[in-house]
């Protein structure tokens, strides 16, 4: 019944609205979340019934269009726009918010290959802080990931020149020194070439206490490198720790959001490339040799111009006065709807009351 049409069209319309607007609630709610992007609805047609197919011309007679009646509309894409927001200043040092494109990579203390990337969390909020473990971590305690210092030889008191290993890893305070074996007692120990964020804790070995202790640290700060660094308490040495890595995709929207600012690297994101910010560590991505053909290695760190801002955040991408906008034409638009709803069923009931 073509009546039951208009009103089937009504409610898809409204729960396209509906929606829409759940979008817009969300996005408001979220005005002054760091590093939130904000949702976008995209309408689409819906289904048609064709009451008659269209014809081609003849010699004597001409073509006739097809005749089709349509069943409503609905939500065909909410987008989220990845774009990069303006930044606020926290004065923290250990605040950092990315310049372009990337993401913050986050995920456990058991680390990742290059072949399980996508296990890794994205995000593009930079609160960052050192755990009682002595590891680098966001405000909600997922590890941070980067590239560590695996040496790092200089006078007290002056600026390391560290060698950083390309492996990519959980980003970790160096171990202690025990004093023992020509080492100063809270000397920076750092992990060998093969990117281990740890070395053998056990007394005589590599000279670091029985319990495994990270140096004591103070001035913590990450510059706009992306370098990690500290005073360490003990010696007055200044030790470069490490950087941070950034994550790109080949479709930043493809991502999946999960829980609060973290994103999923799923098939429609695309391959994923790992980098630092303004390429400060370059070179092959955890160990990759060139074959025994001497081609170049798959899983080279992507060059990168994207930097990082020390002691900022990132604001959130909610246009408040666009939600406003986008509020009353959905509003509007739910409204029209209930009236095809109504007035459908006005119809319905003189048609009901013919017969009496």
């Amino acid at each position: 019944m073509a009546l039951t049409a208009a009103m089937g069209s009504g409610i898809a319309g409204l729960r396209a609205f509906m929606d829409a607007l759940n979008v817009v609630g969300n996005n408001v709610a979220n005005v002054n979340t760091y590093g939130y992007k904000a949702g976008r609805v995209t309408f689409s047609e819906s289904i048609y019934s064709t009451q008659s197919a269209g014809s081609a011309s003849t010699d004597v007679t001409g073509g006739t269009n097809p005749s089709q009646i349509g069943y409503g509309s609905s939500v065909g894409t909410i987008d989220l726009d990845m774009g990069t927001q303006a930044l606020e200043s926290t004065g923290m040092t250990t605040d950092v918010a990315i310049q372009g494109d990337g993401f913050f990579l986050l995920g456990d203390k058991n680390g990742v290959g290059v072949d399980s990337l996508d296990r890794l969390m994205f995000s593009r909020v930079g609160n960052f802080k050192i755990d009682d473990d002595g590891y680098l971590t966001d405000g909600k305690g997922n590890i941070v990931y980067g590239f560590v210092s695996t040496t790092d030889n200089a006078t007290p008191g002056a600026d390391k020149d560290p060698t950083i290993s390309t492996v990519l890893v959980p980003i970790r305070l160096p171990l202690a020194a025990d004093g023992q074996n020509n080492t100063e007692l809270g000397e920076a120990i750092y992990p060998g070439q093969n990117g281990a964020t740890n070395v053998d804790p056990t007394p005589g070995n590599n000279n670091v206490n029985a319990d495994g202790n990270c140096i004591e640290y103070e001035n913590l700060k990450i510059d706009d490198n992306g370098k990690v660094s500290c005073t360490n308490k003990m010696t007055g040495d200044i030790v470069t720790i490490g950087y941070i890595a950034l994550g790109t995709v080949t479709n930043p929207a493809g991502l999946t959001h999960t829980d609060g600012p973290y994103y999923q690297a799923t098939d429609s994101a695309g391959e994923i490339s790992i980098s630092t910010p303004k390429s400060s560590v370059t070179g092959p991505m955890n160990n990759d040799a060139n074959d025994a053909a001497g081609n170049q290695p798959p899983n080279l760190l992507a060059n990168s111009g994207t930097g990082v801002k020390s002691g900022f955040l990132e604001q959130s991408g909610t246009d408040l006065a666009q939600e406003f906008a986008n509020m009353i034409i959905y509003q509007r638009g739910y409204q029209a709807n209930t009236r095809i709803v109504t007035v459908t069923d006005t119809m319905l009931e003189e048609l009901i009351n013919m017969k009496r």
